[in-house]
C-alpha cells in the first residue's frame, strides 16, 4: 500500500517554501500544478526512494547539491534546491535557503494535518519522557515519535514531515540552546499538549541562568493550540509558579499531594525499576476524563532510577488527557523501553554497563550518579566533561566532583580537560577517606578519553558496574565499546 503525503503536491510545496517550480526543466511559475503527492522528504539523498522529495542542504562538510542527480537516479519526485541543477533529470523547486524551505515546508505540511501533537522540552529527561508518553499513548492510539537527537530546527520538521493521515498522535521532542529557537520550533509543531520536564542547567552559555533558560522553555506556548493543555513538573520550583497558559490552569505531576497527579507507596528495586501507585486528583479526572470515580492506578516501572517516577507520571498526565484508562496507562509504563545512550543498562555475563553517554549536565550527572548508587556490587563512575554550561563551568564541574565523592562509589573517574574540576571536587574527601583507613574508594583522572581507553583493563574487576557519562562531544560511545 502506497501511503503519501497529504496534500504534498509540487505546487503546494513550491507556494509553502516561496520557491520557483521548474517540471521537468521547464520555469512554470508557481501556478503550476501537478495531482502526485509525495511519499517523503528527506535531506540525505541515502534514504531518497521513489516519489520522495530531496532537500538539497549545504553544510559545513557536505553539499547535497552534489547529489541531485543521485536522488533523481534513485526516483525523487522533486528537488528543493539553492542552486539549479545544469543539466536537471527531473523537477525541481528553487529557493533561496534550503533549510529554510525545509522548515516552511513542515510548518504547512502539519496544517494539513489532524494528528494531535505533544511537544515535550526540558533540561533533563526529554527522551526518558517522551518514550513513557508514547508507550502510553500507543496502547490505543497509531503513534508517531521523535527518533534518535532530531529535536533541532532541522529534526523537528524532519519528523513532522514523516506523519501520515494514519498518525493519531505525534510525540515530538524539542531541543534548544538558544532564545527564539522555541518559538521557531512551535510555530511549525503547533503543539495541542505542552510538556515541560524541569529547569535545570543546560545552556547557560547562552541562556544566562535559570530563568533565562524558562524563558526559553516557554515559548513552547507561543503556537500551542488556543484550547491546548500543558503539563509540568510540580516538583520544579520555577515551574510550579506557573499557574495559567492561554487561560488555561496547567496540570502539574510531582511527589507531592499537592500535585494533580501524583505518586506515592514507591518501592524500588534497584537496577530493575520500581513500582507505585499513581494517584490523579478529582479535579484533573473531572477535567479530562468521563470516569471521575477512578483515581489510583498501581504501576511497575521498568527502569531504575527515582527519576522515572515523574516520567510515568507526566505519562499519566498525558494519558488522562487522550481519555485513556488506567489499564491502558498501566500497560503502557509497564512495557517502555530507554534508548541508547540514555539510562541503557547492558548487562554482560561479568559486568554491567549504565550507558548514559549520550549527553550531560550538571542535573542529569547527579541523577545518573544516584542510580549507579543504588546497584549492589562494586561501582565505578567514568564521568567525562559536560558541555554549554557558561561561565560557571569551572564550578559546576566541581560540584558535581563533590556530590559523586560523597556517594558510595568505589572508582570515580573523571575524563577531560574541565572534568580536572570535577576531580578537584572529589579529592579532598577521597583525601579524608584514606587518611581514615579506608581502601575501598579510588579517584582517578585522565586528560583525554583514549588514554582512559588504554588503561581500563587494569581498572575494571568482574562483576563491577558501571557508569559511562559525558556530554556528546567527549564521544564516550566508545568508552561504552571498549568495555564490551
Amino acid at each position: 500500500m502506497i501511503i503519501t503525503m497529504k496534500n504534498m503536491t509540487l505546487a503546494n510545496i513550491a507556494g509553502a517554501c516561496g520557491g520557483r517550480l521548474f517540471l521537468n526543466g521547464k520555469d512554470t511559475g508557481r501556478e503550476a500544478h501537478t495531482d502526485k503527492e509525495a511519499q517523503g522528504v528527506v535531506i540525505d539523498s541515502r534514504l531518497v526512494e521513489k516519489d520522495y522529495i530531496f532537500i538539497a542542504t549545504v553544510g559545513e562538510r557536505v553539499d547535497g547539491h552534489s547529489y541531485i542527480d543521485a536522488a533523481f537516479d534513485k526516483g525523487a519526485l522533486a528537488v528543493v534546491c539553492e542552486k539549479a541543477p545544469v543539466m536537471p533529470k527531473g523537477s525541481y523547486i528553487l529557493v533561496d535557503n534550503s533549510l529554510e524551505a525545509l522548515k516552511s515546508i513542515a510548518k504547512w505540511y502539519r496544517t494539513q494535518l489532524s494528528v494531535k501533537v505533544i511537544g515535550i522540552t526540558g533540561s533533563v529527561g526529554k527522551t526518558s519522557t517522551k518514550e513513557f508518553i508514547s508507550s502510553v499513548l500507543e496502547q490505543r492510539y497509531k503513534v508517531l515519535k521523535t527518533e534518535g537527537n532530531f529535536n533541532n530546527e532541522v529534526g523537528l520538521p524532519l519528523t513532522i514531515l514523516k506523519i501520515r493521515e494514519e498518525h493519531e498522535a505525534a510525540v515530538l521532542e524539542m531541543g534548544i540552546s538558544h532564545f527564539g529557537e522555541m518559538h521557531r520550533l512551535s510555530e511549525i509543531a503547533k503543539p495541542d499538549v505542552c510538556v515541560i520536564t524541569n529547569i535545570g542547567q543546560c545552556h547557560l552559555e547562552n541562556l544566562g541562568t535559570r530563568q533565562g533558560i524558562l524563558k526559553a522553555k516557554t515559548e513552547i506556548f507561543d503556537f500551542m493550540n488556543d484550547n491546548g493543555s500543558v503539563c509540568l513538573n510540580g516538583d520544579d520550583d520555577l515551574l510550579s509558579t506557573i499557574q495559567e497558559v492561554k487561560g488555561k490552569k496547567p496540570l502539574h505531576f510531582g511527589s507531592g499531594s499537592g500535585n494533580d497527579f501524583y505518586a506515592t507507596d514507591i518501592k524500588t528495586r534497584g537496577l530493575f525499576g520500581s513500582s507505585c501507585i499513581l494517584h490523579i486528583q478529582d479535579a484533573a479526572l473531572k477535567a479530562e476524563t468521563p470516569d471521575p470515580d477512578t483515581k489510583m492506578i498501581h504501576v511497575d516501572i521498568p527502569l531504575p532510577g527515582e527519576h522515572m517516577v515523574l516520567n510515568a507520571l507526566a505519562a499519566a498526565c498525558v494519558g488522562t488527557l487522550f481519555h485513556m484508562s488506567c489499564e491502558e496507562i498501566a500497560a503502557g509504563i509497564a512495557t517502555v523501553r530507554t534508548v541508547g545512550g540514555r539510562s541503557n543498562i547492558i548487562r554482560k555475563e561479568h559486568r554491567t554497563i549504565i550507558d548514559d553517554c549520550y549527553n550531560a549536565n550538571p542535573v542529569s550527572m547527579k541523577a545518573a550518579i544516584d542510580l549507579l548508587c543504588m546497584a549492589d556490587t562494586n561501582k565505578v563512575a567514568i564521568l567525562g566533561d559536560m558541555g554549554e554550561l557558561g561561565e560557571t563551568e569551572n564550578a559546576l564541574h566541581k560540584e558535581v566532583g563533590v556530590y559523586a565523592a560523597e556517594k558510595a562509589i568505589n572508582i570515580l573517574i573523571c575524563v577531560g580537560k574541565l572534568s580536572s574540576h570535577m576531580y578537584d571536587g572529589a579529592s579532598d574527601i577521597y583525601e579524608r577517606r584514606q587518611k581514615n583507613g579506608s581502601t575501598d574508594y579510588e579517584l582517578l583522572y585522565f586528560e583525554t578519553r583514549d588514554e582512559l581507553i588504554e588503561a581500563l583493563p587494569s581498572i575494571i574487576k568482574e562483576d563491577d558496574t558501571i557508569l559511562v557519562k559525558a556530554s556528546h562531544f567527549m564521544e564516550f560511545e566508545k568508552v561504552v565499546k571498549a568495555l564490551l
